[in-house]
């Protein structure tokens, strides 16, 4: 089982729109969104020790404001058709089995359903706590491979390298804060296929941070890639191997930082999706 230990900010765009002359603003210094006595916000580096397989994806953005001083190629302004942006595939399944969703199709795109699901149940605040991180281990992966995961994982997800996240020995967030952990494809790719095996490979953003008054690492986003070698066994895809690169990353956007009172709302009121090819 191998991860990728670089957890760094993907890497963005050497050039922003498309007349070969293009002004770039670095960007400015970040606003502190959960008040002027937070301490500086340790790298992700120092947070997230990979042993083995899955230990949670962490990469710090630096939140700044970014646009392009020019117009992008009128030829690419075209609007998309329909038949770019209509859903395709199969609806996605309804059982699940131990928090994760179960009965992908036994084809291309069930796989790519099964490894977009995998990413966000192996990105979700259950990784933190060792008898759900035991069971989503379990559901998702192999059964020879899980029971060789679980010893190095406990030793990894330490009451220590939790106390670094802001969490206690169990994983639980502090009273009045909230712990952010969030996975959320952006699409799929078929690196190959047998009705056997599969290496599927899924673009994600994520979230990851603690939301609260006293918070000293806030919630930030990250962009990687999580590309999953899958194997059809018994009645469903399992996974044998996966790994993580970082990035495509997009430039940052706009928007203004949401304050923790806001962020820890959305976390709590907006639920996750089952994804689908």
């Amino acid at each position: 089982m191998s991860n990728d230990d670089q957890y760094g900010g993907g890497g963005g765009y050497g050039e922003v729109g498309g007349t070969g002359q293009t002004r770039t603003r670095l960007p400015d210094a970040p606003a502190d969104p959960y008040g002027p006595t937070r301490r500086t916000p340790r790298t992700s580096r120092s947070l997230i020790t990979v042993v083995g397989v899955v230990v949670l994806l962490i990469a710090a953005i630096a939140f700044a404001n970014s646009a392009p001083d020019t117009r992008s190629d009128p030829a690419s302004d075209k609007p998309p058709t329909d038949s770019s942006t209509a859903a395709t595939g199969t609806n996605p399944v309804t059982g699940t089995s131990a928090g994760v969703p179960k009965g992908f199709a036994h084809d291309e795109q069930g796989a790519q359903s099964a490894a977009a699901n995998f990413a966000v149940a192996l990105g979700s605040d259950g990784m933190f706590k060792k008898n759900t991180r035991h069971t989503l281990v379990d559901g998702i992966y192999a059964p020879d491979v899980a029971s060789r995961m679980k010893g190095p994982q406990d030793e990894a997800y330490s009451a220590d390298f939790l106390g670094k996240l802001g969490l206690d020995a169990n994983g639980n967030a502090p009273q009045g804060s909230t712990f952010v952990t969030r996975t959320v494809p952006i699409g799929t790719r078929v690196e190959s296929y047998t009705p056997t095996t599969a290496k599927i490979a899924v673009w994600y953003t994520g979230l990851i941070g603690m939301s609260g008054p006293k918070s000293t690492d806030p919630v930030r986003t990250l962009w990687k890639t999580w590309t999953f070698e899958l194997s059809w066994i018994g009645e469903g895809w399992r996974v044998t191997d996966d790994t993580q690169q970082d990035g495509p990353a997009p430039v940052p956007g706009d928007v203004p930082v949401s304050t923790s009172d806001d962020m820890s709302k959305a976390i709590k009121e907006f639920g996750g999706f089952t994804y689908a090819r």
